[in-house]
């Protein structure tokens, strides 16, 4: 099959690339010329594990190819998608304008019964707007039909390729059979792909990151309750979580969430609620408390330095938003970073995979050090914002002789208490009880 998929981010090189690595010829289209001359020279422009190698193999079996010509990418496509970014406006709605201004640009290009797939994260009712902007100038019959993504950042490619369930909102017999053709092969273990209507396909993706989000902010109200009650969050997680009504996945406590996704869904979810005159007052309240939880640790690590953080400083380990990625959209770490800087701190930071990415937003204000051990010279203490697999058994007696102090702040609640009481070590985390 014949796919064109609009837009080269996050969502859409994903996606292209595992359609390609299933048979179909895949053109990917983006306007930035540097990125479409990077990806049609074998440099792929995102990290993402297991990506490279279906992206390299495709390419050269000659079912992936990139193009800066919309007219030209989409010519003898039979399904397009858009897979444009929806970033958040000034009011927390989707901003609408790239996926709008290419749905503009179809119309008059299309030559036989498309399916246009929208694939960004849209709030309800944009597949209306789009089916709008095309019929102004469409001369053939086509579908707008909703297709919301579900991809985990560090797990996308398995989780593209074998799918828990595929969302489609089609109504049109033509669209639901070529859809149904174009998923086949990613759900022939059972996994449902199940249709509905437009809607309520678009409402599914806000749905289910906004419960996510919820479940991650409750268990982390959990913890802060469990420090003044002197209970353990890590007991109660596993206590609650081996029930099967509630499952023991999103249940970690930690500094908030954060990325392209769950503050961008919950903000545009609630924004999508108070247009129709709905106050959804979880969701509210689930951005308040994430927004001062990601600023947890400062308030006892300032209190350690005596409320004086002038001239310290402060190792930061981890800066991507989780593991397995080199996404900082809305990572806590910038937020602490930002923090100490402010109260005179100086920061020397380690992340394998997020540093390019950080140096564009704080250039040479911070130290971005050669491992996670350099970042330690001489720092007065560490602070742990993210939970890479390479922090989680380090050499403790390294840590020790590079830092002046043994004290750890750890968002995410890496380390055992009674490995870090036996080790000496001055140790803060969330939800449990502080070892001095």
């Amino acid at each position: 099959m014949k796919i064109a998929v609009v837009g080269t981010g996050y969502v859409g090189l994903v996606t292209g690339t595992c359609f390609a690595e299933t048979g179909n010829h895949v053109t990917c289209i983006d306007i930035d010329k540097k990125k479409v001359e990077k990806l049609n020279n074998k440099q792929i422009t995102i990290y993402e594990p297991g990506l490279e190698a279906l992206f390299e193999r495709n390419i050269r079996q000659g079912r992936l190819e990139f193009t800066t010509s919309l007219e030209e990418g989409i010519k003898g496509a039979q399904i397009i998608f858009l897979a444009l970014p929806t970033p958040p406006g000034e009011d927390g709605s989707a901003d609408l304008q790239y996926v709008l201004r290419v749905a503009e640009d179809l119309g008059p290009m299309l030559e036989d019964f498309t399916v246009i797939v929208d694939k960004s994260t849209v709030p309800v009712g944009t597949a209306e707007k789009v089916t709008a902007k095309v019929k102004e100038d469409a001369k053939v019959d086509f579908e707008v039909v909703s297709n919301p993504e579900f991809l985990r950042e560090g797990v996308a490619v398995e989780d593209f390729m074998k799918p828990d369930r595929v969302v489609i909102g089609a109504e049109e017999p033509r669209s639901v059979k070529l859809m149904e053709q174009l998923y086949g092969p990613f759900v022939r273990q059972g996994n449902p792909i199940i249709f509905m209507d437009v809607r309520s396909a678009e409402l599914t993706k806000y749905a289910a990151n906004s419960f996510l989000a919820t479940k991650i902010t409750f268990m982390n109200e959990i913890a802060n309750l469990c420090e003044l009650m002197g209970a353990d969050v890590d007991k109660v997680r596993k206590g609650i979580g081996t029930d099967s009504r509630i499952g023991n996945r999103f249940l970690f406590a930690g500094i908030g969430y954060g990325g392209s996704c769950f503050p961008k869904d919950v903000q545009a979810l609630a924004k999508s609620s108070s247009e129709v005159d709905y106050d959804f007052k979880i969701l509210n309240s689930v951005m308040g408390v994430n927004q001062n939880q990601k600023q947890k640790l400062i308030a006892p690590l300032k209190k350690y330095f005596n409320n004086d953080l002038n001239g310290k400083t402060i190792a930061v380990w981890g800066l991507a938003f989780k593991p397995y990625t080199d996404d900082i959209r809305e990572a806590p770490a910038l937020e602490n970073i930002q923090t100490l800087l402010d109260l005179g701190a100086k920061v020397k930071s380690y992340d394998p995979e997020a540093m390019e990415n950080v140096k564009d937003v704080f250039g040479d204000k911070i130290h971005f050090a050669n491992d996670q051990y350099d970042a330690l010279e001489d720092a007065d203490a560490l602070m742990i914002m993210t939970e890479w697999p390479i922090f989680r058994t380090p050499e403790f007696d390294g840590i020790a002789s590079r830092l002046k102090n043994k004290v750890i702040f750890d968002g995410r609640n890496l380390y055992d208490l009674h490995q870090m009481e036996e080790l000496g070590f001055e140790y803060h985390s969330v939800g449990r009880r502080i070892v001095k």
